[in-house]
């Protein structure tokens, strides 16, 4: 039976009504009374936000710029900015409006309104005539204007920061440091603070008198300008104690501050600046003062999110100098209608305050905790009172009775949580606990957590010279040695060996069976090899054996659950920012610090421009090319009408480089790069594609599995996996660095399995090959991938990523990888011309368009594209005379990709255009 076909009159129905609502916008905006204007501009502005299209109606608003009606003005400055990157052209044509906005005599208000305006434009082609209204703003007598244009200056640069250097303005945002109005000194404090991060290099130049005009600014500004006041003086290093004495007493009162953000600011001072002072009453009394602004961030009726960050931030600070809250300690009791996350924060500070004076106060308030039905924070609970066993040596009596009354409630979870961490707390004080050894062995038949029965188990081959039926209890573990997990075998192996080593006659035929069962049954080749090296210690040297097996382990501390001392000194210099929060560095999560940090300068796209003078909204039907409009190659010669720095700088396009990327911390050995020996004879544009193997392109790692990630059975974190999909040739494969961030736990047999996808990713082998991963150690693993999988239905998003679950010895993990367009390239990517004009006509297809503006030699480009599965098609002119080069990509789902490559005099216009609107998300997802 044939389809019926579509009805289309209510789209039609639809156009024709947007267009009639455009129609009265126009007609509206033409009027001469402002209520109409205005009326329609807010119509206008509320079908932007929803995400309409009105560029069409760019000219009509922009004749109403030269209004005197500030409401209306602001209307349309608005509108200007939104739409001044997509129609560079078109702003271009409000410059002037906005040039004598800012030099307005009578209002103050409109100036700085001009001003900031001027730097919401991102567009590089306008900033170079925004130069002499902010030079002259920026003198201007009023401090509102100067602020402003101080902030201007900031943005700008961050679009064209040659441009001002080259017009003298950071010489200018210097000088205003020197400015009377406190708010303008902080709004250039605030400027130079954005350069600098920008650049990478110090911009702001601190000294003695700088410092002084900072601080006395300080007291005046508002809350914002305090934030960055007291960030600039984080980065002055005192000339002496006293100095630091002398800030300190300026900075303390902000600590009173109502503002959490500035309180927060004040305290990463305070901590600088005590390292270096030597004198401890003064170290002393003013570590004090930061103890109320600090617990009054805990008050009641505070949001829980402020909350959450203050006791993050304190536990940094506890860890560095306890003697801030040590006498605090209630104030981190957790209260019942705490979100889990605050108690789980609260009984993380609680273990570093424990000590002699307090400790039974505390035990007393965790006994309380172990009666709570939230299974996580209970585990967290019983964790506590063992990691305050582990640090008071003189306490850990009182705590070995708090969990032996823990192993009494029978309660499941509490009783698997107390085994794991009394085989710490036996490691620690060997032979010293022993009388709760019989509590211990009655509880085995409950145990379901595999750390759990590993932990009883290495408890049973610890002390299996006192217990008695020690090898009765070891061969009820054997009895499903093959179906336990891995870490539990392995516990099990080992305390058969202590066994036999320690009581030969109980544990002989015990071990012989476990042997043979591991070499022969079990297909962990960890566990295998392991058995058969026992096996030949006790054929061959028993006493060799007892010294392998009972070696000296190394000691367990309270220093294993702490920050090391080089984070936790980086991580205090940013309290009050998203690092005092992940525990991380800040150029480990942000990419342009990181970028700046291993380059030496910014690599974002947009630092590098736009290319929107040549291009505008992507090709239309009449605008197609035809066949017969393209060159050969044979007649394409570069243009060298380049300046000389375009050789100079290169930039890498779409990260088709040659050597691997700088953000990896895997070292990768890749071939150097061959050079490309040219043809005496030109080359035909349909030539078919090369053969020749070249270096592939290297994707960076992502961190897709943070270490503190718990698995799907929320049992165990630690494990931090790093990934990145690359193109070995013309294979996928999929790389994986596990890093074990535990203290005892081991982690192997990993297994692989992706979630369904619009390229129909799969892997070969569900297999992942792996050696045992311990504590403290990574391995990179290797996965090929294949696209024969099933195909999801749904388009792919943007940024693209893929759905991983994966399955390892102790739990089961779901996270999703990021999978860069290139890993998609095919070698089969050229296409006919005629094919290529066939899906630029198409009027059903699509047309969406992104451009990049890069200054790069043509020719570098073209060779570094044909290595990359990037085709050319051919060439032709426009009007203008600019160069257009369309080149063609093909995926491995047969989805063709359309780049165009617009060459004009010094500068070269990348064109990405495509005919399928899950391509432009694609794309979108490889341009960030």
């Amino acid at each position: 039976m044939n389809r019926p076909p579509a009805k289309t009159s209510g789209s039609s129905q639809s156009r024709s009504r947007y267009g009639k609502e455009v129609k009265e916008l126009q007609d509206a905006l033409n009027q001469n009374k402002i209520e109409q204007k205005r009326d329609a501009i807010r119509k206008i502005i509320d079908a932007m936000t929803r995400g309409k299209d009105v560029s069409m109606l760019f000219p009509d608003i922009a004749k109403n710029m030269e209004t005197a009606n500030l409401e209306l003005k602001k209307l349309v400055y608005l509108y200007i900015i939104n739409y001044a990157k997509i129609l560079p052209d078109l702003a271009i044509m409000a410059i002037n409006s906005f040039r004598k906005d800012a030099r307005d005599k009578n209002n103050p208000f409109l100036r700085a309104l001009a001003i900031r305006t001027m730097g919401c434009i991102r567009v590089k082609q306008i900033t170079e005539y925004l130069m002499d209204p902010i030079k002259e703003s920026i003198k201007d007598e009023d401090s509102y204007v100067r602020k402003t244009a101080a902030i201007c200056i900031a943005k700008l640069y961050d679009v064209s920061p040659e441009l001002i250097e080259e017009q003298g303005m950071l010489k200018l945002l210097e000088n205003l440091l020197n400015d009377g109005n406190a708010m303008v000194v902080s709004n250039a404090v605030c400027a130079l603070l954005i350069v600098q991060e920008i650049k990478g290099k110090p911009m702001l130049q601190l000294n003695t008198y700088t410092v002084q005009k900072i601080l006395t600014a300080m007291n005046e500004c508002n809350e914002w300008g305090v934030i960055y006041t007291l960030d600039a003086l984080a980065l002055y290093q005192p000339e002496d104690d006293k100095e630091a004495e002398a800030i300190l007493e300026r900075v303390s009162p902000r600590l009173c501050h109502q503002n959490p953000g500035v309180v927060l600011s004040a305290c990463k001072i305070m901590m600088k600046y005590l390292d270096l002072i030597n004198n401890p009453e003064v170290i002393r009394s003013n570590a004090q003062k930061m103890t109320a602004p600090l617990i009054s961030l805990l008050g009641l009726g505070k949001e829980p999110e402020i909350v959450y960050v203050a006791l993050k931030n304190i536990n940094l600070i506890v860890q560095k100098r306890p003697i801030v809250i040590e006498k605090e300690i209630k104030q981190f009791f957790c209260n019942f209608n705490d979100p889990i996350y605050i108690k789980l924060q609260k009984l993380e500070i609680l273990a570093k305050l424990a000590n002699l004076d307090n400790i039974q106060q505390i035990l007393h308030e965790l006994k309380e905790y172990t009666a709570e039905v939230d299974v996580e924070f209970v585990r967290k609970a019983v964790r506590t009172i063992g990691r305050c066993a582990i640090k008071l040596d003189k306490a850990a009596e009182k705590c070995v009775t708090a969990l032996w009354e823990c192993l009494k409630t029978k309660v499941n979870y509490v009783v698997m949580e107390s085994i794991i961490v009394i085989r710490d707390i036996f490691r620690k004080y060997p032979r010293k606990y022993e009388m709760i050894l019989k509590d211990l062995c009655d509880n085995l038949r409950s145990l379901e957590d595999p750390e759990a029965k590993a932990s009883m188990i290495w408890i049973i081959g610890e002390y299996v010279d006192t217990i008695e039926n020690a090898d009765d209890l070891l061969a009820s573990f054997t009895e499903n040695f093959k179906e336990e997990a891995s870490v539990v075998q392995h516990a099990t192996l080992l305390a058969v060996m202590k066994l036999v080593l320690q009581r030969p006659n109980d544990g002989m035929a015990l071990v012989q069976g476990l042997l043979k069962t591991a070499t022969t049954e079990c297909e962990n080749p960890d566990l295998r090899d392991r058995a058969f090296i026992y096996w030949r210690l006790l054929t061959t040297n028993p006493e060799l054996t007892k010294q392998i097996v009972f070696a000296e382990r190394s000691p367990i501390s309270e220093a294993s659950f702490t920050i090391e001392n080089e984070l936790l000194d980086k991580l205090i210099e940013n309290i009050g920012n998203l690092s005092s929060i992940y525990y991380k560095k800040p150029e480990s999560f942000v990419k342009k610090l990181r970028d700046v940090i291993n380059r030496g300068a910014p690599a974002d796209a947009d630092d590098i421009g736009d290319g929107d003078g040549l291009i505008n909204n992507g090709l239309t039907s009449d605008d197609a090319p035809n066949a017969q409009d393209y060159q050969t190659s044979s007649q394409y010669q570069p243009s060298t009408q380049a300046p000389s720095q375009i050789q100079q700088q290169p930039v890498d396009l779409l990260d088709l480089d040659d050597k691997p990327p700088v953000q990896s911390n895997i070292p990768q050995q890749v071939q150097q790069p061959q050079q490309v020996q040219q043809p005496q004879n030109p080359v035909q544009v349909q030539q078919a594609p090369s053969q020749q193997k070249f270096p592939n392109i290297r994707i960076p790692y992502a961190e897709v599995l943070p270490a503190t990630q718990p698995g799907q059975q929320n049992q165990i974190a630690g494990l931090q996996i790093e990934s990145a999909f690359q193109k070995n040739q013309d294979k996928i494969v999929l790389e994986l660095k596990f890093t074990n961030r535990t203290q005892d736990k081991i982690f192997a047999d990993f297994a692989i399995k992706f979630n369904n996808n619009p390229f129909k990713l799969q892997p070969d082998v569900l297999e992942v090959t792996t050696q045992r991963i311990e504590p403290g150690t990574s391995f990179l693993a290797t996965v090929g991938i294949n696209t024969n999988g099933p195909v999801c239905g749904d388009p792919p998003q943007m940024p693209y990523k893929v759905q991983v679950a994966l399955k390892s010895n102790i739990d089961v993990y779901y996270f999703n990888i990021p999978c860069s367009l290139t890993v998609f390239f095919g070698p089969n990517g050229l296409i006919p011309q005629q094919k290529f004009v066939e899906i630029t006509q198409n009027p059903n297809i699509a047309k969406k368009a992104e451009s990049i503006q890069l200054q790069i030699d043509p020719q570098a480009l073209k060779e570094r594209f044909e290595k990359n599965y990037v085709y050319l098609v051919g060439i032709r002119k426009d009007p203008q005379g600019n160069e257009l080069l369309s080149y063609s990509i093909k995926l491995v789902n047969e989805m063709i990709l359309i780049l165009n490559v617009i060459q004009a005099p010094g500068v070269v216009n990348l064109q990405l255009f495509q005919g399928q609107y899950e391509a432009y998300c694609l794309i979108k997802q490889r341009q960030q």
